[in-house]
């Protein structure tokens, strides 16, 4: 079996560099789709790749198996998503112990969207457990996994405030965790103000900026939207006069993104998350464009 990397080992080196986000595929037309994009990002080495569950915790079979491909079909290092919604830690021991046994040490916990309506009512499974501290022990308990968790520059949309959302970043890192993962924001100070919050509670673990490219206008809307992050006004007067012409609509958010992921660069942050949506263009761009990526030959397996 082929020994996968730990995510911390690849992230601690202080080093600028990127990681990248897939969702599995639901069909065969999905599956060759994710798998070009996967091929066109590996040469650039990202320190990572995550693999989500579906919405509600669904596709959790195809999680498995697209993350186990990637720990064995390419030169990637993989990190697979695990989620308390509707599992029972009967399930949830079998999930972990599938990626142990794929030789996956890396494991991202989080409680997950509710089915159906991501900000609708979360419903804790009769068998499962509440909150993703506890998600992240039973990860510790099974096996020398490295965990990340969520964080959320905003706060997280069922956080009282910003002082209780926190609060429960901290509970997770205290549990285990080794590295965080921020939703995606659309401008810097959400996430500098909490990269700062962290340090002043003294947490030291790398806390990852979550970046989607904007290339259309529905990005620019639905993220926010799911994410609780603000859209800015003057972000949106921007790209206002754009919004009839995708082509310049593109360009035009990809200088956004830009100069976005410039500004944590020159702030200290070494490693930037992109939400790829299982695409791999505007990531690539955005990489060489930042000379983030390493270009190195791949040899298919």
């Amino acid at each position: 079996m082929k020994v996968t990397q730990r995510i911390d080992d690849r992230i601690g080196s202080g080093s600028p560099g990127f990681s990248v986000e897939f969702f599995p595929p639901k069909d065969a037309a999905g599956e060759a789709e994710l798998w070009r994009a996967i091929r066109r990002l590996e040469p650039l080495d990202p320190a990572f790749v995550s693999v989500t569950y579906g919405a509600g915790g669904s596709n959790r079979d195809r999680t498995i198996r697209t993350t186990a491909r990637i720990a064995t079909d390419t030169t990637l290092v993989p990190m697979a998503h695990l989620t308390a919604v509707s599992h029972s830690v009967a399930e949830l021991r079998h999930v972990i112990g599938s990626y142990a046994a794929a030789g996956i040490p890396n494991v991202l916990a989080v409680r997950g969207d509710p089915p159906g309506d991501p900000l609708g009512e979360w419903v804790r499974h009769p068998e499962g457990v509440t909150y993703a501290d506890e998600l992240v022990r039973l990860v510790r308990k099974l096996g020398d996994f490295c965990v990340g968790v969520a964080a959320f520059p905003y706060g997280h949309p069922r956080s009282a405030d910003l002082d209780a959302d926190l609060a429960m970043l901290l509970a997770k890192m205290r549990a285990g965790a080794d590295f965080a993962i921020s939703q995606l924001f659309l401008e810097p100070e959400g996430f500098l103000r909490l990269r700062d919050r962290l340090a002043a509670a003294g947490c030291d673990a790398p806390l990852l900026p979550g970046i989607m490219p904007l290339t259309t206008v529905r990005t620019l809307h639905r993220g926010p939207e799911l994410s609780g992050a603000p859209l800015p006004p003057g972000l949106v007067e921007r790209l206002e006069p754009y919004t009839g012409d995708p082509a310049s609509f593109r360009a035009a958010g990809m200088d956004v993104t830009a100069e976005l992921c410039e500004r944590l660069l020159a702030e200290g942050v070494s490693v930037l998350h992109f939400y790829t949506l299982n695409r791999s263009v505007a990531t690539s761009e955005l990489v060489d464009r930042l000379g983030l990526g390493a270009r190195r030959a791949v040899g298919v397996r």
